[in-house]
């Protein structure tokens, strides 16, 4: 199958990197920077990310990649590259939609946040009690002889601000060997069955002892709904996605959605990528704030680009200024953040996307404390799905890209080198543009 492919105002970088779990490995300038910032050398930059984008999708490391940059001046890249499906096509599109899973998250914290900021939520409070599992939340300390869990009730209560820096206490399976083994214990759905009684959970620690990531962000959709009087899916249309023009972004594809979908594909042992069946779509009883949204890089782009822009995007406000900055702030004090070791190695291998660096975690993502080995600044923000969907907005720069791709495990080590890949290519033009 030829390898077609659509850029639009280019950027650049090549790169080789070696990594063994999840990590944004340090990469290279390629020589596209040699003729420096004049005509040719840009021509130069655009066609030198071409080349690394194409080659990664050549030499099958990634099926197919849609990646853009935007400055406070607008985007300056967007390439596709690659197909939707390895072993029955169409070529990847601009307007190709993907499953985000918890680049979710940061849309929920930003509805939340607006909550907030009509004092309708508040940041410090215990939350309001929709359910047991946040009004009187219990900790697993373990299990007995038989096997059976041993819980006792959390020593303080839950606040908002635990849920959005994932300090509450709340975990999930594929992170938490503890949590995989109350599941078996108790019969607890999982997550993936879209069940209420999947959230209801222990906590692995008492809310502020530290950070692990979990199902936080799916309790703050639910609290988004209680103080809002409206479902989630229909929040976030009214409030964010309509405002910003996200036309192909929301819970639930329709059927030409559906038709521009990308497989997932599985990592095999030898390297090879398998193209997965598009999941069954059902309609779950809670829309998970955490995890549940389809989007396209052109939508999501937009919502980043807000962020940017202190909350303003198109003439569309969806922040206030001090509302994002505050967002962008490092509200775990001392605790580090970020690091996941792996139940579940299909799911996803052990991940830290900088080893070595203080991590902490803002108001819906997480912070690099240090600048980054591929250029972005200390300070930037980022996260990702688990299908391997990754962004990063640098307010010191004032640069935020994203690159997506449909892969698992997550921090699967061929795409995040390419991610490294593409970052410093980001920043490289910077400099020389």
């Amino acid at each position: 199958m030829s390898q077609e492919h659509h850029s639009r105002r280019g950027l650049l970088k090549s790169a080789v990197a070696a990594s063994t779990f999840g990590t944004i490995a340090m990469a290279t300038p390629g020589d596209a920077f040699a003729a420096g910032p004049g005509t040719d050398g840009m021509a130069g930059l655009r066609a030198g990310i071409d080349t690394v984008l194409r080659r990664a999708v050549d030499a099958r490391e990634v099926p197919g990649v849609v990646a853009m940059a935007a400055t406070d001046r607008g985007v300056f890249y967007e390439g596709t590259f690659g197909t939707r499906n390895l072993a029955s096509g169409p070529m990847m599109t601009p307007d190709t939609v993907f499953r985000i899973a918890s680049m979710t998250k940061a849309v929920t914290s930003v509805a939340a946040m607006q909550l907030v900021e009509q004092g309708k939520l508040r940041l410090d409070d215990p939350v309001p009690n929709i359910d047991p599992a946040l009004g009187t939340p219990q900790v697993l300390e373990g299990f007995d002889a038989s096997g059976a869990p041993r819980l006792r009730a959390a020593r303080r209560p839950i606040t908002l601000k635990h849920l959005l820096t994932h300090t509450a206490g709340f975990s999930y399976e594929q992170w938490d060997a503890n949590t995989t083994r109350y599941v078996k214990a108790t019969g607890m759905p999982s997550t993936s069955t879209g069940k209420i009684a999947s959230l209801r959970m222990p906590l692995a620690f008492d809310p502020g002892e530290r950070w692990e990531y979990g199902v936080n962000i799916d309790w703050v959709g639910l609290l988004v709904e209680a103080a809002s009087g409206q479902k989630l899916d229909a929040y976030f249309r009214e409030h964010i996605f309509g405002p910003l023009g996200m036309k192909d972004t929301g819970f639930a594809t329709t059927p030409e959605q559906r038709a521009r979908q990308v497989s997932v594909h599985q990592r095999q042992a030898d390297g090879s990528l398998e193209p997965q069946p598009l999941e069954t779509q059902f309609t779950p009883e809670f829309w998970a704030g955490g995890g549940g949204l389809y989007s396209t890089a052109t939508d999501y782009m937009a919502f980043l680009q807000a962020l940017l822009h202190e909350g303003s995007f198109n003439g569309a406000r969806i922040l206030r200024p001090e509302t994002v900055a505050l967002m962008g702030r490092n509200h775990v004090g001392d605790i580090e953040a970020g690091i996941l070791k792996t139940t579940n190695p299909q799911r996803s291998v052990d991940v830290d996307f900088f080893p070595g660096a203080s991590l902490k975690w803002g108001l819906g993502y997480m912070i690099n404390a240090q600048a980054g080995p591929n250029g972005r600044s200390a300070g930037s923000l980022t996260w990702a799905g688990i299908f391997n969907t990754h962004y990063w907005i640098d307010p010191v720069r004032r640069v935020t890209g994203l690159i997506m791709t449909q892969v698992l495990p997550f921090g699967d080590p061929q795409t995040m080198t390419l991610y490294g890949q593409f970052e410093r290519a980001v920043y490289d033009y910077l400099r020389a543009a």
